[in-house]
């Protein structure tokens, strides 16, 4: 592990809440130089940033890069891409990294530090996140620059209000998907509608979501913490009705850093935002509700690292690998998650350690560990649906073929059922786009990817629909506004 600042002319972080205009900078900075790469948390927030790159700079200069979606012009300069999907060979003038808190998240944290020590524009790169980052950026990146900047708006904690008493342009939020469609009837009974905000919606449902409540068509949003990620939008008061959440591996607290993120989208620019309780939720210590107002937070210990120097001589070699420990005392070894997971399930099947055999098989057999689990089912599921994959790869040139393809991909086209089932072949359908986007896997890619994603946009109308429908009492929202 090094902390060689690789000759750039200038590594700046920009930290602060909320609310402070970083991104903006960030977009803005990037766009002035000739070239330039920005990695987002989000696939949302990167869809949305390239349709405002676009805007500025016009489609032909433009490239969007996320797991699901490439849109890579042959005359591209700039590259928006969600922080996974941040391309390594490519030098450019300006490299962004956002929300580089996100370090020390367990699942995705190593992901964010192999960026923090290894990206680096010609010129000038820049992270940006929470002031929690502060202490260990100084202590990884010792010659940066760091700016603090202040939230544009006053935040205030109103205390605990009735869910039928909060006043509008509220977000409410929770966070199971059953709590979410429990708070949305009650409020749609007593308001006449409400937008949803989840996780699991792709960018054009949340986008539509988002349009109904920003039209003003409803007055009330409910959301998970996909809210607190990068979402702008007229919310005027943030409800909590949990203050846990379950986390993969248990419930607990919601953290300060967790709570700042999704108060936070309370008030926009300079309009004054407030922050609450309500439902089952009790009070917020007043010790947090402090923290929270003056935006002071204790400083982050520890990133997450995993090892990228792999060795593929054997599946066991690769394991060990990804096993080594990080020798530096601001990192601590990343826990085992999903790829990793699958990857050693994968070596427990003596028939197939009987294929992955040699490099080249051994690297696939590791890229395909690392297809993201869309529709989180179990592990042991997930790596069963990999291995079925890895064996048609191998039988097939390491290609994928078409009709089998065809039939996979047209089973989850269908726009019947109820909102659950729609959201499950969104699901399944973003697997298929991702799996198409990978470079080489299958033939006549460009036409597979303009497939899986016409059939996710026809899904996601669909959803839209659905959630209209069951959300919004059309007379009641007509007469309230009348």
């Amino acid at each position: 592990m090094s902390f060689i600042n690789k000759g750039q002319k200038s590594i700046i972080s920009v930290l602060g809440p909320t609310n402070t205009g970083k991104t903006h900078l960030a977009m803005e900075r990037m766009l002035a130089h000739k070239s330039g790469i920005i990695g987002f948390p989000l696939r949302l927030l990167a869809r949305e940033n390239y349709e405002r790159a676009v805007a500025v700079k016009g489609s032909s200069f433009i490239a969007l890069i996320t797991g699901e979606e490439k849109i890579i012009p042959k005359t591209a300069r700039y590259f928006i891409c969600t922080v996974e999907s941040m391309p390594k060979d490519i030098k450019v003038d300006f490299v962004a990294i956002d929300e580089i808190q996100l370090a020390a998240d367990r699942e995705r944290g190593h992901i964010f530090s192999q960026r923090i020590l290894e990206s680096r524009g010609e010129m000038e790169t820049m992270f940006l996140g929470a002031d929690t980052a502060k202490f260990l950026i100084k202590k990884i990146l010792p010659n940066s620059v760091v700016e603090t900047r202040p939230r544009f708006s006053e935040l205030k904690y109103t205390g605990r209000k009735k869910l039928l008493k909060l006043p509008p342009r509220s977000a409410v939020v929770t966070f199971s998907v059953d709590e979410v469609y429990s708070i949305a009837e009650l409020l749609r009974r007593h308001y006449g509608g409400v937008a949803l905000v989840l996780g699991a919606l792709s960018p054009r449902a949340r986008n539509a979501q988002v349009e109904l409540y920003q039209s003003g068509e409803v007055d009330y949003l409910v959301a998970t913490d996909a809210i607190g990620m990068g979402l702008n939008m007229d919310v005027d008061h943030v409800a909590f009705a949990s203050l846990t959440k379950f986390d993969g591996r248990r419930r607990r607290s919601l953290d300060i850093s967790e709570l700042a993120q999704i108060a936070g989208r309370a008030g926009r620019y300079m309009n004054k935002g407030t922050f609450g309780t309500t439902a089952e939720a009790d009070e917020i210590d007043k010790e947090i509700v402090s923290g929270l107002e003056s935006h002071s937070f204790p400083s982050l210990k520890n990133f997450y690292w995993r090892n990228t120097d792999l060795v593929f001589s054997s599946v066991d070699q690769l394991i060990s690998s990804l096993k080594k420990r990080p020798n530096s005392k601001e990192f601590v070894k990343a826990p085992v998650i999903i790829d990793q997971e699958v990857l050693e399930i994968f070596s427990k099947d003596s028939k197939l350690m009987e294929l992955a055999v040699g490099e080249k098989n051994i690297r696939l057999l590791w890229e395909l560990a690392q297809v993201p689990d869309y529709r989180k089912i179990r592990p042991e599921m997930h790596a069963s649906f990999l291995n079925g994959l890895y064996l048609r790869l191998l039988s097939n040139n390491h290609k994928l073929d078409e009709s089998w393809i065809a039939k996979r991909v047209e089973e989850v086209n269908r726009t019947d059922g109820d909102i659950y089932i729609l959201m499950d072949r969104i699901a399944g359908i973003r697997v298929w786009s991702y799996l198409t986007n990978r470079s080489g896997w299958v033939e006549n890619s460009s036409l597979w990817k303009k497939r899986t994603r016409d059939i996710e946009d026809r899904l996601s109308d669909a959803l839209n629909e659905k959630l209209k429908q069951k959300f919004i009492d059309q007379r009641t929202s007509y007469l309230l506004s009348e």
